[in-house]
């Protein structure tokens, strides 16, 4: 399902290099860092925003549309440092092939995973979208909770017909009316409730955990100064984390112009929002709460054998992790 082929095809993935476009040119050593999403998501526009940058070292960032092809590029090598949801990794450790593992956890925000609806659409509730075309991100948090909710309504994948497509493939699916719902998350909802009349039908608040993974290559986290950039670029994000939970009236005004839309949906979102990011150590519960997502896509046959997540896990920057600001 996380074919190389998927990746590379997909395109999703330009490399922008902060101070510089190589490391060589400056002398100091580089970490490859993962964006997913614009807006919130984009750690590039919240260090900008909160006035911070690594000391001694630059920042590789390369760009994707979601978590699973952030796992293609960490098992593809190019790639340090990833963030994803639970997800993605299930996939990859299925497979024969897991070159990294999960170092942290960033805690945050669910309501902005939700089943969107256009404008003019008569669903009241989930059970409305039985027999209907609903499109999500395979193997993301999207496909997760539309199961769930699914289940929660007693009907089964099979009820729908689910379409599977990347997001931006998905967003103009939506506005084409070829979609009758959307399993999405991130800035295309409150871009397609801006300027599409879309509606929220229903969040992912309840069903996700929150628990969004941040992840490291192997040889990363094998060699000494490598392991200890990954170590400060924590206590970077952490910091960044701190900033953006204090000043949401100004990161707001950032996001919708970065994502352009008004500033009162984003304001909107952010009234609603479940949580405000930060990050956590992994702990034993949040290696439970990924094993269950786990056990769940293995009973709908979406995994081609069981697996058990517990090796894909490090807790070795437990102890230094900051507290968020």
């Amino acid at each position: 399902m996380l074919s190389r082929r998927a990746f590379l095809g997909a395109g999703a993935s330009t490399c922008l290099i902060l101070s510089g476009c190589s490391a060589a040119k400056s002398g100091r050593p580089k970490l490859r860092i993962s964006v997913t999403g614009k807006g919130e998501g984009d750690t590039r526009l919240l260090f900008k925003a909160a006035g911070i940058a690594p000391e001694g070292f630059d920042l590789a960032y390369s760009e994707f549309q979601s978590g699973h092809l952030v796992v293609e590029a960490l098992n593809g090598g190019s790639l340090d440092y990833g963030g994803m949801s639970e997800i993605p990794p299930i996939f990859a450790a299925a497979s024969t092939i897991q070159s990294f593992r999960q170092i942290a956890v960033a805690y945050g925000d669910v309501n902005n995973q939700v089943v969107l609806v256009p404008k003019g659409s008569k669903a009241k509730t989930i059970a409305d979208l039985k027999g209907r075309r609903v499109g999500y991100v395979r193997a993301t948090t999207s496909q997760y909770f539309l199961i769930r909710m699914l289940e929660e309504v007693g009907l089964s994948w099979d009820d729908i017909t689910p379409v599977a497509m990347g997001v931006s493939d998905g967003a103009a699916a939506f506005s084409q009316g070829a979609l009758d719902g959307w399993a999405i998350y991130g800035f295309p909802i409150q871009r397609a409730i801006a300027t599409e009349g879309a509606r929220i039908l229903k969040t992912a608040n309840g069903i996700l955990s929150g628990n969004y993974l941040v992840s490291a290559h192997v040889d990363a986290l094998a060699d000494p100064d490598k392991a200890r950039l990954i170590g400060d670029y924590l206590a970077l994000v952490q910091k960044a984390y701190g900033w953006a939970a204090t000043h949401q009236d100004e990161w707001a005004t950032i996001i919708a112009q970065d994502i352009g839309v008004p500033r009162d949906y984003v304001v909107d979102q952010f009234r609603r929002k479940s949580a405000t990011y930060e990050l956590r150590p992994v702990t034993d519960a949040a290696i439970a709460s990924q094993q269950q997502v786990a056990d769940l896509f293995y009973r709908q046959k979406l995994l081609p054998r069981a697996v058990d997540v517990r090796p894909l896990w490090d807790r070795r920057f437990n102890a230094t992790l900051p507290k968020r600001g």
